[in-house]
């Protein structure tokens, strides 16, 4: 495979210094190319070597152009930065140069910092909207964004796992300048910026890239959603590297989180792309990589990554927090307090072990950092794919879900939460999409299919009442009110009460836990009882930290034990209860030990 330095041309629109555009395509299945400008003129591109068109032309910042194959078939350009008129349109050259910077100095954060809030552009309204939420989430205590996907999908709203102009940003969302605005606010307050990139799939409306790359896709390779992308093909690699380095370098995001990539059947790429981003971040600059992979992969994390989403730790607290073992929760069903302890001292619950598709899935990660790990209790993902996208406030009995709140922020695993979290919202997170005629019918019924496992909806009656994704007010369900924090109400009381906890949480992360991250080790845990465990760290700086956890409705006995401070504690009087032999129902105690006395007490 060709050397990147081998590579002549770059993917897409470029704008030169003189006013002038290089129009590049790899279009290696057609016969001729030529750009259509604004002005009406058709210019055709010249054939290069290993399938590309080039062509420099008079075309300024702004202009709008599209592509016409073999005289016949007009499509936008597949490396567009920005589109006029959705996916099917024209594209727009862009000038990445033409916003100012205000925060020139900012050089992200280290990981070990990281509070995640994952949230959707779309329903916050756009990029402008969510710049007007960002100094919320500060005083939250939450240091980093992630932005749901935000390339370029048919239509005004979706989830953006679709999308299909991977270099353009939504232009329902805003202009390119509006989102480097967003991020330069962001950085202003403190905060960094991840955005979730999609290079596993593009979307089933507005892709032309079999028309005239057919090579871009492996016919002998299937993915979830049709042939799979050919990443040993050094065109296509570069495609997606230089997006990546697009996102990092131009937009100043300072993280990226790649999505499913174990639907990426060429596992050199993952590592080439990591290298190529490690080797051009400038000295002292913080740019995290992570990782959603289903395969459990634990040794992609020693090639450049920062981290994984741990899905087996939301699936195990869920089961514990809510009883429901459908569908893929039905692994983690059995012994599912054991699952905890393995995850909170080893990382992934699945190491090797079979599913209940018979797969044997993941790799041993106990010698992995606690930092390798994002944990969440709910997610984009986690919400919306339930049938009527309820929330944990609606399913979980508070007090264990404080408790489990107290977990998952103070553990030394990296937190996300998903927008609303911080004040208990109760508003949905549905599937939405804005599709259209035979489409839509296909995904509405589609949709409605894949809860035929979930005993809730086995009655296919049921199903017809699961929310249409193509309605509008589908859509509009799944916009967090914020302003329900304001309510004179008990309702407004119970959100505030929620806001307060996670602040407390966060602020007590920021002050006791983040400093002492760096080289935590984990120490084991240990089930106590049904429900309930106890895990141990030894910190960077030699202290311990002891999390006693109890989801159940009964008390526990556990060994009395002596701690220099509780950092938290679910309820006023449980930390002295815990320290006499008696952890109460649904509490969380977190304390912090010198490792002396722990050792004396072992002694003892």
């Amino acid at each position: 495979m060709p050397s990147r330095t081998d590579q002549h041309w770059r993917h897409g629109a470029v704008l030169l210094d003189n006013g002038h555009t290089r129009f590049a395509l790899w279009a290696p299945d057609a016969e001729h190319v030529s750009v259509e400008l604004e002005n009406g003129a058709a210019e055709p591109l010249l054939p290069q070597e290993d399938g590309w068109f080039v062509l420099e032309a008079h075309c300024p910042a702004g202009s709008r152009y599209r592509y016409k194959i073999n005289h016949t078939l007009d499509v936008p350009d597949p490396a567009s930065r920005a589109q006029a008129e959705g996916v099917h349109g024209h594209s727009l050259v862009v000038d990445p140069n033409a916003y100012a910077w205000r925060h020139d100095a900012w050089q992200g954060r280290p990981w070990e910092e990281a509070v995640i809030y994952e949230l959707h552009v779309g329903a916050l309204g756009g990029f402008a909207g969510v710049e007007q939420r960002l100094q919320h989430l500060a005083d939250t205590g939450v240091t980093a964004i992630e932005l749901m996907p935000i390339a370029q999908f048919p239509g005004d709203r979706n989830w953006g796992y679709d999308g299909v102009l991977p270099y353009a940003p939504q232009s329902s969302y805003g202009t390119p300048e509006q989102l480097k605005h967003l991020i330069d606010t962001a950085h202003g307050l403190g905060l960094a910026v991840i955005l979730d990139v999609v290079y596993n799939h593009f979307g089933p409306d507005g892709n032309y890239l079999g028309a005239y790359a057919k090579h871009f896709f492996r016919s002998d390779k299937k993915t979830p959603w049709g042939d799979a992308i050919d990443f040993r093909r050094r065109e296509v690699r570069d495609f997606f590297i230089d997006n990546t380095l697009m996102w990092l370098q131009e937009y100043r995001f300072d993280g990226l989180r790649f999505d499913a990539v174990h639907a990426i059947e060429d596992p050199t790429f993952l590592k080439e792309l990591a290298a190529t981003v490690r080797e051009q971040t400038a000295p002292g600059r913080h740019v995290w990589l992570m990782l959603e992979n289903e395969f459990n992969e634990a040794h992609r994390l020693d090639q450049g990554y920062d981290a994984q989403w741990n899905d087996d730790g939301h699936n195990t607290l869920h089961v514990l927090l809510t009883g429901e073992t459908d569908a893929y929760y039905t692994d983690f069903a059995e012994q599912p307090t054991h699952k905890l302890a393995r995850l909170l001292s080893e990382g992934f619950v699945y190491q090797g072990e079979a599913t209940r598709h018979v797969h044997n899935r993941g790799e041993p990660s106990a010698h992995l950092s606690p930092t390798s790990f994002v944990l969440f209790l709910q997610n984009h993902d986690q919400i919306g794919n339930r049938a009527l996208g309820e929330r944990l406030v609606q399913l979980s009995p508070p007090p264990a879900l404080r408790a489990a709140t107290a977990l998952w922020l103070l553990s030394p695993m990296i937190p996300l939460m998903f927008m609303g979290d911080e004040w208990g919202a109760s508003e949905p997170f549905l599937f939405f999409t804005d599709f259209h005629d035979e489409l839509a019918d296909a995904v509405r019924e589609g949709r409605r299919g894949e809860f035929a496992d979930f005993a809730a909806f086995a009655d296919p009656a049921k199903r017809e009442q699961i929310p249409d994704p193509n309605a509008l007010q589908t859509f509009e369900a799944s916009r967090p009110a914020f302003d329900a924090l304001l309510l004179d109400t008990d309702k407004g009381q119970d959100h505030r009460n929620w806001l307060a906890l996670y602040r407390e949480l966060l602020k007590i992360r920021r002050e006791q836990i983040v400093p002492r991250l760096d080289g935590t080790q984990a120490l084991g845990a240990e089930v106590l009882a049904d429900k309930a465990v106890s895990a141990r760290w030894q910190m960077g700086d030699g202290q311990i930290l002891r999390i006693d956890l109890n989801l159940g409705e009964h008390a526990v006995q556990i060994d009395p034990h002596r701690v220099q401070q509780v950092l938290h504690a679910s309820h006023p009087t449980s930390a002295e209860l815990s320290q006499r032999g008696t952890l109460n129902p649904y509490t969380a105690i977190v304390s912090l030990t010198s490792n002396d006395v722990v050792e004396e007490q072992d002694e003892q």
